[in-house]
């Protein structure tokens, strides 16, 4: 094998990874602009508003700086108990590995999707949808190479 790691998705790994997504497009920007517009009106208008006017501005300013990261972390703590633990997933020229206690699977390269490298982790799509995320933890100090090693094998 070329590449071997542990391999275990934890809830704060998904969470980063939707939050990756989300401020990395439109509606990201979007969040941005609402929250900080909504942020200046209360500012402005924080002592002429009654006390209702008030908990609407807190509720529009926590939105999405705490009510979305929150829901979308409830998410991922669902969907990471459905997730089997300890796997190892190995890439080599032949394609990818996964094994679990209960299963083994491979992948050829030609059904890899892409790769995305994010600061803390990359993600290796095996669908438009569905992939592995090995963290900057479990991939250490073989990230860069790593990284490079399957951007090749998916060009291929």
């Amino acid at each position: 094998m070329k590449y071997r790691f542990t391999y275990q998705t934890t809830a704060f790994d998904l969470w980063q990874l939707s939050m990756y997504g989300i401020y990395g497009s439109m509606v990201g920007v979007c969040n941005i602009i609402f929250t900080v517009a909504m942020g200046l009106l209360s500012a402005k208008f924080w002592g002429t508003v009654n006390g209702f006017m008030k908990i609407i501005f807190i509720i529009a300013i926590c939105l999405f700086t705490v009510i979305q990261p929150a829901v979308i972390y409830m998410r991922a703590k669902r969907q990471v108990a459905t997730f089997p633990h300890d796997m190892e997933i190995g890439f080599d020229d032949h394609g990818v590995h996964v094994k679990t206690e209960k299963q083994r699977s491979e992948l050829k390269w030609n059904t890899i999707k892409a790769v995305s490298k994010k600061p803390s982790m990359i993600v290796i799509f095996s669908t438009t949808k569905h992939g592995f995320v090995l963290t900057n933890k479990a991939l250490g100090k073989q990230k860069e190479a790593f990284y490079s090693y399957v951007v090749s094998k998916i060009k291929k």
